[in-house]
């Protein structure tokens, strides 16, 4: 008797655990439900008593966020994700614009939004992929697993935290860890340029297939593209960028770690050129 009851804690702990894992953070409801009881068993019961609507004044002056991100169009979004980026002088108000920013429906699902992390004045800026479980916990992009790689990565050319400058092409985290669709990427394009465009680093490294098609508006895949220098336009200057391999990437591809030390040394030595 006690190993089934040992047994069904682990499967409940497992399900809570996949339940976390895609995205799930809240209950809908005070008291348990089972969704499996047969249709005889509730009859008789009397009707539910219908939720009052609300009225069309109040409808129409308090919008849910869920339906205003889902008013808008793909081109309406994206439109409205350059006008409110170009809206940012500082990376300050890059970040509380983004926070208040509805025409991306990933941060419906987020805990939290992922702006940035590391030195905002480096000389030099990393652009990954979307945050993850614990990015989304955190609030700052790239502390979980694939993070901890890329401090030993920074760490083997003798960069730290504090000389670099870090975000994703994506500010929230997709549910599940899924990629972002290139939907969302084309609205989050828009305050990624602009917080490159303020950075204003000398070396631009673009961490993964993700941020190197994106922001480079190439169709090859990171291993043709990995370990060549493009040149990056911000509108006020031009700045070399480097596209690698993701540290998430080379957690699942150990045997590619070669390839990406590689790259790692090339961008130290373009930082001491």
């Amino acid at each position: 008797m006690a190993g089934g009851r040992e047994e069904d804690r682990r499967a409940a702990l497992a399900l809570l655990a996949w339940q976390l894992a895609a995205g799930v953070d809240e209950v809908v409801g005070n008291l348990p439900v089972n969704r499996l009881e047969s249709a005889a068993s509730i009859r008789g019961r009397p009707p539910a008593t219908p939720r009052p609507m609300p009225s069309s004044a109040t409808a129409r002056s308090a919008p849910a966020p869920a339906a205003a991100a889902a008013q808008q169009g793909p081109s309406e979004a994206v439109m409205a994700a350059r006008a409110r980026a170009r809206e940012a002088e500082t990376l300050e108000q890059l970040r509380d614009i983004l926070a208040g920013f509805d025409g991306c429906a990933l941060r419906l699902t987020a805990r939290n939004l992922c702006f940035a992390d590391g030195n905002p004045q480096a000389r030099i800026m990393f652009v990954g992929e979307a945050p993850g479980q614990e990015e989304d916990i955190q609030g700052a992009p790239f502390v979980g697993p694939a993070g901890k790689l890329l401090d030993r990565m920074l760490a083997a050319i003798g960069l730290d935290r504090t000389s670099v400058y870090i975000t994703n092409v994506v500010y929230w985290r997709p549910p599940g860890n899924r990629t972002p669709t290139p939907q969302e990427t084309q609205i989050c394009r828009p305050f990624v340029e602009r917080q490159i465009e303020l950075a204003d680093p000398d070396v631009l490294v673009l961490l993964g297939n993700a941020s190197a098609s994106v922001l480079l508006d190439r169709k090859e895949g990171i291993l043709r593209l990995r370990g060549k220098w493009f040149d990056f336009d911000t509108g006020r200057r031009t700045i070399p960028a480097m596209p690698t391999l993701h540290p998430a990437y080379l957690l699942r591809q150990p045997g590619q770690k070669r390839l990406a030390w590689r790259d790692f040394l090339a961008i130290r030595k373009a930082l001491d050129g």
